[in-house]
């Protein structure tokens, strides 16, 4: 469990090296999101993208990655939305420990 000082006003990790699996789950947790192995599936590939974009993606270019990497039925925004309902690139990005993405209210 990480203390509640790590955390911006909503929610994001300040220090992106203190995230792990168990700190996504806390996090969703608070989202009410019970993380199966498709959110998990998301959740790697948001730190994929991180890694090689150096920053959170929005919706857009998210379902496009998903789409690109995970094939035409999982990049669709309807698919990422059952999974993260509200803002699926602002709470996949917060669970999988990220910056918020810029273009997110």
């Amino acid at each position: 469990m990480v203390a509640p000082a790590a955390f911006d006003k909503e929610g994001f990790l300040l220090n992106l090296s203190d995230w792990s699996p168990e700190v996504a789950e806390q996090i969703a947790r608070a989202e009410g999101i019970q993380l199966t192995d498709e959110h998990w599936e998301i959740i790697e590939l948001l730190r994929s993208y991180y890694r090689e974009f150096d920053a959170s993606p929005a919706m857009r270019p998210l379902v496009k990655y998903c789409a690109l990497k995970l094939g035409a039925e999982k990049g669709k925004s309807i698919h990422l939305m059952r999974l993260f309902p509200g803002s699926p690139a602002k709470i996949g990005s917060k669970i999988a420990g990220l910056p918020k993405p810029e273009n997110c209210l």
